[in-house]
């Protein structure tokens, strides 16, 4: 996550150097840059870098009364789909609210961290947080799932609060590859009478076109072209594109579509690394990241490495492809969020390996990557 925090006051920018210090050794935080004052200017500036690409900040916390901050951000904001998570903090650090984009932009997840690093009271008023329940949008985002048709989110939230059945369907096809069922129903436990059920078609020896193919395919074309945008006329057409969703959820007539976004875990090392070394370092970062391992899609490294025996053998221990890049690829890649090392640049001519390596294999046939883990 990479983070802004805008304060006015001098308290106010004592208390955000503070928080980049403690978010800073967060090592699912990529990014943390402070702003003081001039919060118009600040403001403007932010939402430009952010339109049209990926999101410069994934994040904006304003140490700041909360309608200084609702002012200056009220015309930025456009939907909850591509909005940054908007926290706000008082000079004090006695409340951290999570004021916008709570699920989908991570920003109640966020203002948890925060109240445990400084001991500030988390203000958190999504209803199925509130409930002990798991809103649909959170658990896509807890597994990296894309939401295809966003504009359901909403009906399968209420139905999980009305305690309604709600079944979601994996490994739609032989291409599918979900592997962290046993994850995902023990987290779903842990929630106030759970009535999410999940299924997995492998096991049923079933598919799509088991589930009454065109009664979903009228479903979509309702739910997507309720709008009549463009951009939901295009998620339409990628949903049957290569089949494009490989798990979907459904309760009575309503049908939620995702995406599972890959997840490369990069691999950098001296020579002759153990095997045990490199998996107890994916162990620690999937930790981090509250993820299974069975949720990582590939392991990626550099060419100079694609004989490393412990990289070789924890790969071969997951079962997860094991993915090369070249130094090329790697000197060619334009990412200003990527570490650097000396070593390595020295050596190389390179910044790095396990951060541009993943990047690198995440990226291709996709849009955007982005780091979710420091090495």
């Amino acid at each position: 996550m990479n983070i802004a925090i805008l304060s006015v006051s001098k308290k106010g920018k004592i208390l955000s150097s503070k928080l980049k210090s403690l978010l800073s050794k967060d090592p699912t935080i990529i990014t943390v840059d402070t702003y003081h004052k001039n919060i118009k200017n600040n403001i403007d500036n932010i939402f430009i870098d952010n339109e049209d690409k990926t999101l410069k900040y994934d994040a904006i916390i304003g140490i700041m009364a909360t309608g200084i901050l609702i002012r200056s951000i009220a015309k930025k904001i456009k939907n909850k789909a591509i909005d940054p998570a908007i926290l706000a903090m008082d000079d004090n650090g006695k409340f951290t609210i999570s004021l916008l984009s709570g699920h989908l932009g991570r920003a109640n997840e966020l203002a948890l961290k925060i109240s445990k690093l400084i001991n500030s009271e988390p203000v958190i008023t999504t209803a199925t947080d509130i409930n002990n329940k798991i809103g649909i949008d959170s658990l896509s985002n807890k597994y990296y799932w894309e939401i295809i048709n966003k504009n359901e989110i909403l009906e399968f939230n209420k139905a999980i609060l009305d305690e309604k059945n709600i079944k979601i369907f994996l490994n739609n096809d032989e291409n599918s590859n979900v592997r962290y069922i046993r994850d995902l129903n023990d987290f779903l436990t842990n929630k106030n009478k759970n009535t999410v059920e999940i299924i997995d078609l492998k096991d049923n020896e079933m598919s799509i076109n088991n589930i009454d193919n065109i009664f979903i395919s009228s479903t979509i074309t309702n739910s997507v072209y309720n709008s009549n945008t463009k951009s939901n006329q295009d998620e339409y057409n990628n949903m049957y594109k290569d089949n494009y969703f490989d798990i979907f959820a459904n309760f009575n007539n309503h049908y939620l579509f995702f995406k599972q976004k890959k997840l490369v875990v990069g691999i950098g090392s001296r020579a002759d690394i153990k095997e045990k070394n490199v998996l107890n370092a994916i162990k620690l970062a999937m930790h981090n990241l509250k993820l299974p391992l069975g949720r990582i899609d590939a392991i990626a490294t550099v060419e100079i490495k694609s004989n490393e025996e412990g990289i070789l053998k924890t790969a071969k221990h997951l079962k997860t492809p094991l993915k090369i890049v070249s130094l090329n690829e790697i000197r060619r890649l334009n990412n200003k969020t990527i570490s650097h090392s000396d070593f390595v640049k020295n050596k190389f001519n390179i910044p790095g390996v396990a951060e541009p390596a993943a990047l690198i294999i995440a990226n291709k046939n996709e849009n955007n990557s982005k780091l979710i883990h420091k090495k």
